[in-house]
C-alpha cells in the first residue's frame, strides 16, 4: 500500500501555490479551525494519515507528499476516488444538476448502485451543496435523508476548486477504513496522523453520529485513545481534536492538551450557534 519509505519526500509546513478547499461541507468540518490547527501541526513529517477524513480541510491545506486517508462512509470514499481519478467526468455530471426542490428529492431517491462512478460523486456533491445546512445524514437503512435547503443561488459546481482537489488527492491512497482497521502498523517515527473523530457529545441530546449507520460511543472513544497512545509510543506524531468534556480530558490526561475556540454553525436555531471551546490533543 505505501511507497518505499526512502522514496517518500518529507512534507514541510509551508505555503502552497495550489489553493484547494474542501469541495464538501461537513458537520464538524475544520475549515474555520484551520489557523488553530496549523499552529500545532509538525513542521516536518513524512507520511500523513487521516482515518476520519470527512471534508478534509487540513489535508487540502497541508498537501502532503504521500498520505493514506480513509473514512467509514463508502459514498464519501467513492466520491473522493472519482474526484481524484476522473475529475472531468465528475464536472460534466455536476453540470446536469440544478437547484430545484422537486428535482432535489428525485435525485435523493436515486440508488447510488444504479449510477456510474462520476454520477455517484456528482450526486453526493449536489445533495451536500443543496441539502439543509450542508449536512450528510443517513437513516437506519443507509439512505440519505437530509431535506432540501433554502439558499440563494447555491454554488453546486466550483470547477477550478474541484480540479485543485483532484491534484492534491493524486498522492493519496484512499480506502474505506474504520479507525480500528486502518493500517497503523506501517506508521513509524516521523510520520503524522490526525484524528478528527465524531465528537463526544456535550449533552445527551447533542450527539451527531448518524452520517453513517454505525455509532461512535464511549467504547469507540476509548479504543481510539488506545490507538493514539500506541502510535505515540512508536514516535508517530499524533494530533486529535475533540470536544471539551471530562471523558476526553480523562482519556488523554497523559498527553499535551490545548484549548481552542471553535465556531459551531450547524444548528437550526441561530441563538444556539457561536464559539465553543474544543480540545486539541498532541503526542509531541
Amino acid at each position: 500500500m505505501a511507497k518505499e519509505r526512502s522514496k517518500i519526500a518529507p512534507t514541510e509546513l509551508t505555503l502552497h501555490a495550489l489553493e484547494a478547499q474542501p469541495f464538501l461541507k461537513w458537520a464538524g468540518g475544520k475549515r474555520a479551525l484551520l489557523p488553530g490547527l496549523l499552529k500545532h501541526v509538525p513542521k516536518r513529517f513524512r507520511m500523513y494519515g487521516e482515518p476520519f477524513f470527512g471534508g478534509g480541510a487540513l489535508f487540502y491545506k497541508l498537501q502532503p507528499k504521500f498520505s493514506i486517508i480513509g473514512d467509514i462512509n463508502l459514498e464519501l470514499i467513492n466520491t473522493l476516488r472519482a474526484v481524484r481519478d476522473i475529475p472531468a467526468q465528475v464536472v460534466r455530471a455536476l453540470k446536469k444538476h440544478r437547484y430545484d426542490k422537486d428535482y432535489f428529492y428525485k435525485v435523493r431517491e436515486q440508488d447510488p448502485e444504479d449510477l456510474s462512478q462520476a454520477e455517484v460523486a456528482a450526486r453526493m456533491i449536489f445533495l451536500n451543496r443543496v441539502g439543509f445546512n450542508g449536512l450528510y445524514r443517513v437513516n437506519g437503512s443507509g439512505k440519505f435523508n437530509v431535506p432540501f435547503g433554502k439558499y440563494t443561488n447555491p454554488k453546486i459546481l466550483d470547477e477550478p476548486n474541484l480540479y485543485a482537489c483532484s491534484e492534491v488527492l493524486q498522492s493519496a491512497v484512499i480506502e474505506r477504513f474504520s479507525f480500528d482497521t486502518f493500517p497503523w502498523a506501517i506508521f513509524v517515527k516521523g510520520d503524522f496522523v490526525y484524528f478528527d473523530p465524531p465528537y463526544v457529545p456535550l449533552s445527551k441530546t447533542a450527539s451527531f453520529t448518524s452520517y453513517t449507520q454505525g455509532k461512535f460511543g464511549v467504547t469507540e472513544q476509548r479504543e481510539l485513545a488506545r490507538i493514539f497512545a500506541e502510535l505515540a509510543a512508536r514516535g508517530v506524531q499524533v494530533m486529535l481534536s475533540n470536544s471539551d468534556t471530562p471523558l476526553v480530558r480523562e482519556l488523554y490526561s497523559s498527553f499535551r492538551i490545548e484549548e481552542i475556540k471553535a465556531p459551531r454553525m450547524i444548528n437550526s436555531k441561530a441563538d444556539k450557534r457561536g464559539a465553543i471551546t474544543e480540545l486539541i490533543v498532541l503526542s509531541y
